[in-house]
């Protein structure tokens, strides 16, 4: 486990350092995600949430949905993901996001499969509706 975990770590690592200027410059929220532990965020998507920084989304350890999904989105979160990944096909949803403060915003989220290193995850644009 220590040793997928440190692949994660890179890969994750490459990930921002390859996609820092579409995370940096967007004009939408975006995040990417490899598992719980290893995900990233630009500082909309950060501040979308509640989140005073990206590092501070990015350290929470809970199980993802359970953190950040609204119950009534985790389903259709959870299985166009695994569309994207699995199909290697962009998606569009609408989710429900739960607000740190409890709060939650309705968006509409754009899902695109990308691969670094062999690994398939997938890049998420997020727009508030």
């Amino acid at each position: 486990m220590e040793e997928k975990n440190q692949g994660h770590e890179e890969i994750i690592k490459g990930v921002r350092e390859q996609f820092q200027e579409i995370l940096d410059g967007s004009k939408q929220a975006i995040y990417i995600y490899l598992d719980d532990n290893h995900k990233l965020c630009n500082q909309k998507f950060a501040n979308l949430l509640g989140y005073a920084s990206e590092d501070e989304w990015s350290g929470v350890q809970k199980p993802f949905t359970e953190a950040f999904v609204h119950e009534n989105s985790q389903e259709s979160l959870v299985g166009t993901y695994q569309k994207a990944i699995e199909d290697k096909v962009g998606s569009e949803v609408e989710i429900t996001w739960k607000k740190k403060d409890d709060g939650e915003v309705k968006t509409k989220v754009i899902l695109v499969p990308i691969s670094y290193k062999d690994e398939t995850i997938a890049l998420h644009f997020i727009e508030e509706i």
